[in-house]
């Protein structure tokens, strides 16, 4: 065994406002033993993502609150140590959901066998994985956008945002990104092929997009409400779609902020629906099929932000709730079998 305990980060206290590393705690167990039909993991990689932003939180929600001292919920790649399931061999790369620590054992349910031939394994957390597929259902499903349409998304640097820019074009579309630096919109209008992007942090967002869609928006990916939406809701055209991804703007607030006038949501028949990506496991087989494709074709490209030990985690959770990481946030936790 590579190491005599197992090292977790759980959730020592509940944030008001932003998070801070004082509401993680860093703590070693002993490695699990698997019991029958069950596989031990070592986790290679550890996916954050804004959503776990209301994990932390006590209160309803679409899934439930991480409870004091349990381990942090999250996406992971791992490889088979030990195996009692007939489905699983030692060695074999997955993805699951067995949080922030370094080992875990599960039965294997909703875990999925990686083939590091296909794509390099940490993309299943990225593009080829839930922020990939959350903008390939949203923007097709729900926003369903139509040759020569404009489509405008937020946090267009993100692992989500950079996909549903980049899809939006393979679809015939004009694709504008709102994004928090230059160099992040320059990513977007060069490496991924926006046709224009907004940084919300030096611009006027009305005069910006304005410029930007002197067609109007037909479909906008919100990933951030917030001025971002206000902003938008003034340029939708008549039919206009809104798939609602995310509220990042409003994740570490603690009061909620002035909504946006939604007239233009009446007066325009404007369709906005919220959407989680777990209710549409059913469209998983034609997600791969295509972004796989598109991936190795070199039309889907994606970028990486990762960052080392699973101590680092809270921290860098922080710091993407602040939008300082630059593409899909990663934390490698474990030597990567394929990267030797």
């Amino acid at each position: 065994m590579p190491q005599a305990m197992n090292r977790q980060i759980v959730l020592k206290g509940r944030p008001v406002g932003p998070p801070r590393p004082g509401d993680f705690e860093l703590v070693e167990t002993a490695i699990p033993t698997p019991g029958a039909g069950e596989v031990l993991r070592r986790t290679i990689y550890l996916s954050l993502d804004p959503y776990m932003r209301g994990r932390m939180n006590e209160g309803r929600s679409y899934a439930a609150s991480v409870e004091l001292g349990q381990v942090m919920v999250g996406g992971t790649v791992s490889e088979v140590v030990e195996s009692n399931n007939p489905a699983f061999q030692q060695g074999d790369l997955v993805v699951g959901y067995d949080g922030w620590r370094a080992y875990a054992v599960s039965s294997g349910s909703g875990t999925r066998t990686l083939d590091p031939g296909e794509a390099p394994i940490s993309t299943a957390l990225g593009v080829l994985g839930m922020p990939g597929m959350t903008a390939y259902v949203g923007l097709l499903d729900i926003g369903q956008p139509k040759p020569g349409e404009t489509v405008v998304v937020s946090a267009a640097a993100g692992a989500v945002g950079s996909a549903v820019g980049q899809l939006a074009r393979l679809k015939g579309c004009r694709a504008v990104g709102v994004a928090g630096s230059r160099a992040k919109c320059d990513y977007v209008t060069g490496e991924l092929g926006f046709d224009a992007c907004v940084d919300y942090k030096t611009q006027d967002l009305h005069a910006a997009l304005k410029a930007a869609c002197p067609k109007g928006i037909d479909v906008y990916f919100d990933n951030v409400g917030g001025a971002v939406l206000a902003a938008v809701l003034r340029l939708i055209n008549p039919n206009a779609r809104i798939p609602l991804c995310g509220l990042i703007s409003q994740y570490n607030a603690t009061e909620m902020p002035a909504g946006p006038n939604l007239a233009p949501l009446l007066v325009n028949r404007a369709m906005v629906r919220g959407f989680i990506v777990s209710d549409h496991a059913d469209r998983m087989r034609d997600f791969l099929t295509d972004c796989s494709r598109w991936v190795r074709e070199g039309k889907l490209k994606y970028r990486e932000d990762i960052v080392e030990g699973l101590e680092s985690a809270p921290r860098a959770l922080i710091g993407l709730l602040e939008g300082r990481n630059f593409g899909k946030l990663l934390v490698r936790v474990g030597e990567d079998p394929t990267r030797r």
